[in-house]
């Protein structure tokens, strides 16, 4: 076996290092943005919307609980398949559209499946969860890559960032939800918020929609946790 010499051992292991030590300062996978307010999908919400307030740490970012709900009489929940609300300023595809309501589907039902007993029918005790992607964007995965590997690139995509609230290139989702009785259709609580790309370096390769993807994972999983928390009676929303 040939062995390189010491001085280009030394120079191909010095991206090596610079790209862990990127790896380990990475940001999340992704995380709250700003709301986009043409994005609020109020006609999939409809009059609770007006009663949305901003939330507060680890909550949405426009939040409404109806203050009568006895949540621990709910141990069952219905989930009716995702929608995306764009009209004609989406710039997703028709076949993207399909692809991330059924994942986002699939997301909620597996992971509100670990806490609740998901059925098909109004009942006693059953809870319904109506899910809307009101905004989806793509990243550029390519682009994204280079401003996460190259120091300078790195540097001017954090300038941006607090320029703008967003990194260049990430993509993200923004979404509502609406929780309501099964058997009488009454709102127990409306929620919307918006999730982007964290700028992580370890997500830099992920293909186009994989920021978006990550938003709704998160969103699937925190749903998931927070309603098992109430109707349990162990956190009061």
């Amino acid at each position: 076996m040939t062995h390189a010499p010491n001085g280009i051992r030394s120079r191909a292991a010095a991206p090596l290092l610079a790209l862990g030590l990127l790896a380990l300062s990475a940001c999340s996978t992704v995380q709250q943005a700003k709301l986009k307010e043409d994005g609020l999908a109020c006609g999939f919400l409809g009059s609770v919307c007006t009663k949305l307030t901003p939330g507060g740490k680890d909550q949405a970012s426009l939040r409404y609980i109806n203050p009568a709900v006895k949540w621990t009489q709910y141990s069952k929940i219905m989930v009716a398949p995702v929608t995306l609300w764009g009209g004609d300023i989406t710039k997703v595809s028709g076949s993207d559209q399909q692809m991330l309501v059924d994942f986002f589907h699939q997301q909620l039902v597996q992971e509100l499946g670990k806490k609740f007993q998901v059925v098909d029918k109004p009942g006693p005790g059953v809870l319904k969860l109506d899910v809307a992607l009101s905004d989806a964007e793509a990243a550029t995965p390519g682009l994204r890559s280079v401003s996460m590997i190259i120091p300078q690139a790195h540097m001017i995509s954090n300038l941006k960032y607090l320029a703008t609230g967003s990194f260049p290139f990430v993509g993200g989702a923004q979404g509502g939800a609406k929780l309501s009785d099964a058997q009488s259709g009454e709102v127990l609580g409306a929620w919307v918020d918006r999730q982007i790309g964290g700028g992580s370096f370890t997500t830099g390769f992920q293909w186009q929609w994989g920021d978006a993807e990550n938003a709704i994972t998160e969103w699937s999983k925190t749903m998931a946790e927070k309603l098992s928390s109430w109707t349990s009676g162990a956190v009061t929303p």
